[in-house]
């Protein structure tokens, strides 16, 4: 396969990685348990304000790993065009999450946890480091956030 299209600039990166964040539903979510053990699942997710809101039990592995851990590797897309997001995670109780992050999760997703039951948190991911590329012609230049601010 050939390919032509020029990269992408990091503004044009940054852009595209908001608007994905805004249309997707679900995100893939990798964490480690504290003996490295990892764990990927995806789970619905919002973007709201500077960071994206996950919803899951707070006893299963994943719950465990982010209120332990603090750490999370987010992904959108497939192998041909990749977004990873490096993040530091942060537990809400079912009802302690900012009213506006609740809803907008709920409105995205048309599932309201907090009257699901008291075994789910709230998760937010802020984060520190993201990359953006579309095949290998995109992989110089991918970093497009590093400790937490944008390089675009």
């Amino acid at each position: 396969m050939e390919i032509t299209a020029p990269p992408r600039g990091p503004g044009q990166r940054r852009q595209d990685v908001l608007d994905r964040l805004e249309r997707e539903l679900d995100i893939w979510v990798a964490t480690a348990d504290p003996d490295g053990v990892p764990c990927m699942v995806p789970l619905w997710f919002v973007w709201h304000g500077d960071a994206v809101w996950l919803c899951t039990r707070a006893a299963n592995p994943t719950g465990r790993n982010l209120r332990d851990g603090g750490r999370a590797r987010l992904a959108l897309g497939h192998t041909r065009d990749v977004v990873l997001i490096d993040g530091a995670a942060e537990v809400f109780g079912l009802r302690e999450a900012p009213a506006g992050a609740a809803e907008a999760f709920a409105a995205k997703t048309g599932w309201d946890p907090r009257g699901d039951g008291a075994s789910y948190a709230w998760f937010r991911v802020r984060p520190l480091a993201v990359q953006a590329w579309h095949e290998v012609r995109e992989l110089k230049g991918r970093h497009i956030m590093r400790d937490g601010v944008w390089t675009a």
